[in-house]
């Protein structure tokens, strides 16, 4: 089948998070399936041009009020891609638009104030691109909130009564990576679309008098997905739903989630080049050169024998820093006190995070950070850490706790989003599991189960062994869920009454042409054709739409259609370790055992008992 992803992000040209990784991934997999993928993004400012192909002639793209706009597109391969069946990327170039540092924002501006202009503008070149190029895709799939408009004018615009017809038979789909960016803006933006004030409205666009982008692809598109199966059933709570749960609900029968893999071609121990030496679950010496290399590298005590908690992390508040770092209540500070353990962190973000963090690391001797970030460094710590801490608030995905376990480190996180697909609890009566897991996100919480993992890694060493080894065989390459995304797709053409195309179909010449911005199919819709029937037949009204919010916010208890992909849901919800759990409490550096059970050993001859500290300041690693 044909798919045009159209996202804001994509590696290696532009990244801000996770969403650059998954998209680029996504395409190669399904490529490699051998479906015609093709993925357009914005040509930012740090895009080198020359590196680019150029199409012939520039593409008109009619936006509202009788604007105009005028861009040229470039192209090239997809890095990694086979030359018989390659991810065409497409780079829109709006320099007014683009032609700037920043993606969303810039230190001086944090939020770009023409963001809704410029990914309204985004969203519906993508259209006049494919007419460009005389191709149509049977799939578009938006990611986030910048891509969101584009399944809006698939519904309203491209797919009514007198459209020109050529995506007719394209479905939508829109991909969730984070709930808690939404695209919300004045809507005086909303003239700008060139989409009638009845599409405001019964589009989904309207938030409060505000104009929501994610919002309006929620409500217009034909499936919604999120990037992990737990993400997506947390997102319909009143808690993690960022109050669209409502919306969420009333969808649920459309909605799913699928967790992200990660590419084992960069993350893979046996082949990284990017730590000193390689290894594997049978051959693990090249885990313990990674240690040594990591104590080095950050400046502490070369000592096999105190394990290492590390941090790769964006210092912000959803990734839980307020409890680990805050000044005289996180956890961290008592960590580094109480526990014979070593931590290093490497991340950046919110200043007084990174303030905090110099601090630490100026009084504390097994402390070292780094502010920024640095690729090497982050699959180093990866690979020479024993822990890896993730208290995150909420966490859609996460791909640091996969990485960590198949590099064999263990890790702590809050039982959240997909951290709970893809790290199962430590259970001491049996010794299963692959990390250690908490549910209530507070300093006290961190720091109990810190303790229990420390305690473990002293007093349970061949366990530890054996959650290592479980971890680094699991797969969580990108095949199987890319799978899941073709299941996904048969399953909206199926819903939306289409013949489901085959993989490999032979697509139209993608010669360029010259686009005019005169014949969009919204001017002929406005000319000749009778309005959508979610459209009022004469003038718009200013009411909110016929699905009134009692009726949103009523969760919908019905079971998906049979047509939903099979199997997109993965592991059941294991159980989380409760912060106040007697066996879970931290192991302070004055007791030497732990409190008596039946179940639990004598403290092993390294006990995790308190080591004299030096109170001079040593230098810090900033």
């Amino acid at each position: 089948m044909k798919i045009l992803m159209v996202s804001s992000e994509a590696v290696p040209w532009a990244k801000t998070g996770g969403l650059a990784d998954m998209v680029s991934a996504l395409a190669i997999s399904l490529s490699k399936m051998g479906h015609d993928v093709r993925l357009v993004i914005p040509r930012y400012y740090n895009i080198d041009r020359s590196k680019l192909k150029m199409l012939p002639d520039a593409m008109g793209t009619p936006m509202g009020s009788g604007i105009q706009e005028w861009s040229a597109v470039y192209t090239t391969d997809m890095p990694g891609t086979s030359k018989s069946n390659p991810v065409k990327v497409y780079f829109i170039d709006h320099e007014i638009f683009f032609g700037r540092n920043g993606i969303y924002g810039s230190p001086i501006e944090s939020d770009f104030i023409d963001n809704p202009r410029r990914f309204m503008f985004f969203c519906r070149a993508s259209f006049q691109l494919c007419r460009k190029i005389k191709w149509f895709p049977d799939v578009l799939h938006a990611h986030d909130w910048p891509a969101a408009v584009a399944p809006v004018y698939l519904k309203f615009a491209e797919r009514v009564p007198g459209a020109s017809g050529e995506f007719k038979k394209t479905v939508s789909i829109l991909t969730i990576h984070n709930l808690g960016y939404q695209g919300i803006y004045h809507k005086d933006n909303y003239d700008y679309a060139g989409l009638g004030w009845d599409v405001f409205y019964n589009g989904g666009f309207e938030d409060w008098s505000m104009l929501n982008m994610l919002k309006a692809g929620l409500y217009s598109a034909d499936k919604l997905n999120t990037v992990s199966p737990n993400y997506a059933r947390e997102t319909m709570t009143q808690g993690g739903g960022f109050r669209l749960d409502g919306v969420l609900r009333y969808r649920n029968a459309d909605y799913c989630g699928i967790l992200n893999g990660i590419d084992t071609d960069v993350w893979d121990p046996a082949k990284d080049t990017l730590i000193p030496e390689t290894y594997s679950v049978n051959n693990m010496a090249g885990k313990a050169k990674a240690k040594e290399a990591l104590q080095k590298e950050f400046g502490l005590p070369r000592n096999p024998d105190v394990p290492i908690i590390g941090m790769v992390t964006r210092l912000t508040d959803q990734k839980g820093v307020g409890d680990l770092f805050g000044p005289t209540y996180g956890s961290a500070w008592s960590i580094c006190r109480d526990f014979d353990v070593q931590m290093v962190l490497i991340g950046s973000g919110e200043y007084w995070c990174e303030s905090e963090i110099s601090g630490l690391a100026s009084r504390l001797s097994n402390f070292k950070a780094r502010i920024g970030y640095s690729e090497k460094l982050s699959h180093l710590i990866e690979a020479g850490s024993d822990f890896f801490l993730m208290p995150s608030q909420y966490e859609p995905c996460g791909l640091n706790q996969m990485y960590s376990l198949v590099y064999g480190t263990l890790p702590i996180v809050r039982a959240t989003g997909g951290l709970v697909d893809t790290v199962e609890n430590f259970n001491e009566r049996t010794g299963e599991g692959t990390g250690f897991m908490f549910d209530y996100l507070h300093p006290s919480s961190i720091y109990n189960t810190v303790g229990w993992a420390v305690w473990a890694w002293y007093n349970r060493r061949k366990d530890m062994e054996k959650m290592q080894a479980r971890g680094m065989k699991k797969d969580f390459t990108w095949e199987s869920s890319a799978q899941q995304y073709v299941e996904l797709y048969e399953a909206t053409f199926k819903a939306q009454g289409v013949n489901v195309p085959k993989a490999g179909s032979v697509s139209v010449s993608e010669a360029p042409t010259k686009v005019a911005a005169d014949v969009p199919a919204i001017e002929k819709q406005k000319k000749s054709a009778p309005k959508p029937s979610t459209a009022p037949a004469d003038k718009p009204k200013a009411e909110k739409p016929k699905t009134d919010k009692s009726k949103i916010e009523k969760p919908k208890t019905d079971k998906p259609k049979k047509a939903a992909p099979k199997k997109i849901s993965t592991a059941p919800k294991p159980k989380a370790a409760s912060a106040d759990k007697p066996k879970a409490a931290a192991k302070p550096k004055s007791a030497a055992k732990k409190p008596k059970s039946a179940d639990k050993p004598k403290a092993a001859s390294k006990k995790s008992t308190a080591k004299p500290k030096s109170k001079s300041n040593k230098e810090v690693i900033i």
